[in-house]
């Protein structure tokens, strides 16, 4: 008997990354990024400036919750805003029946939510593709019709007089931007680690190919309900902030365009990418009040500017790249059967 030995193979030395891949992939951008967040209120203060900042803060948080469900998990929703509905509705009416601050009603908002997701995504999340995107639309009217007609939720005028985050002890809108600030940031942290846990290598694993993850002994359904969950607690809780902002809600405010708005800030930063995420929603947040200027013409410049981005990016503003260290790719190479560097084969 013998023994055939299969020489190493030296790696190959390429170019490596480009400056611009080195920096998208540093995480002092991150840091960049929050610092020019807190640092804008010292260029510009005026209300209506705070007002547009505040919300593209908010905005960020919602679409970093729905990056968890269609970029993290691959699961098209298209009535995510019933989940922003339910976290400010649900704040918004305990915190003016029991006339307490909104911020005591997040322990209530976050179990309002995680059962809403449950019930939403039980039933639809054993459907696929298009089938699941169509009936997260219809759950998403179906909240926002509910919200009209009900009592409680103040029908089609909504709620008014609801207090603050904090009472009016946040009624100043500079501090209450950096409290949005502060809270959107630690949200984001956290979407971020639970991107790259291990359920959320599963979520991704599921995106590429969901037989092939049950086949290797996921529980889809039960990983695919988590995900729904999550982005279910991210919504309510940018509902909570909502809320806290506009101090009244409507149904008016929980409409389709506004599930289109937050999965185009997705769709336009890099679906996955937790970075791309955050600079496409500050995109479609700012960029129409940018262009305000324009009037009627506005929204005719920002679809097209939209279009344009997308045929140049149709990966995404910042796509998310994976990173495979030295060590899993040497693992990889040595459990290829043949492959150069491969254990040993024996002969007879």
């Amino acid at each position: 008997m013998t023994t055939v030995q299969n020489p190493p193979v030296k790696p190959v030395k390429g170019r490596g990354p480009s400056p611009v891949t080195r920096l998208l992939e540093s995480r002092r951008l991150g840091w960049a990024g929050l610092t020019t967040a807190l640092l804008a209120p010292f260029v510009i203060a005026t209300p209506y400036a705070m007002n547009v900042m505040t919300s593209a803060v908010v905005f960020v948080m919602l679409a970093v919750g729905l990056n968890i469900v269609v970029g993290y998990c691959g699961l098209l929703d298209l009535g995510f805003a019933a989940f922003l509905a339910v976290g400010a509705y649900t704040g918004g009416i305990l915190a003016t029946s029991l006339k307490i601050p909104l911020l005591a009603t997040v322990p209530v908002v976050v179990v309002v939510t995680v059962v809403a997701g449950v019930v939403i995504g039980g039933p639809t999340l054993r459907l696929r593709s298009d089938y699941l995107a169509i009936v997260t639309l219809g759950f998403g009217e179906i909240i926002r019709i509910v919200a009209s007609n009900l009592d409680i939720t103040g029908g089609p005028s909504g709620i008014y007089g609801i207090p603050g985050l904090l009472g009016d002890m946040l009624s100043d809108p500079v501090v209450f931007y950096y409290t949005a600030v502060l809270i959107v940031s630690v949200a984001v942290l956290f979407a971020a680690r639970l991107g790259r846990s291990r359920i959320g290598r599963a979520w991704r694993f599921i995106r590429e190919d969901e037989d092939a993850a049950e086949a290797s002994g996921i529980h889809t359904y039960r990983v695919k309900l988590a995900a729904y969950v999550a982005g279910a607690v991210w919504g309510g809780l940018a509902g909570v902030l909502f809320a806290a902002q506009l101090s009244a809600i409507s149904p008016a405010s929980f409409t389709f365009l506004q599930s289109a708005l937050v999965l185009m800030a997705v769709v336009l930063g890099g679906m996955g990418s937790t970075p791309g995420v955050v600079v496409g929603a500050v995109v479609i947040s700012l960029l129409p009040e940018m262009l305000r200027g324009l009037a009627d013409y506005r929204y005719f410049v920002f679809g097209v500017l939209l279009i344009v981005v997308m045929l140049l990016r149709p990966q995404g503003l910042w796509p998310h790249r994976s990173r495979e260290s030295g060590h899993t790719a040497a693992r990889s190479v040595a459990s290829t059967p043949g492959a150069p560097g491969a254990p040993a084969k024996e002969e007879e």
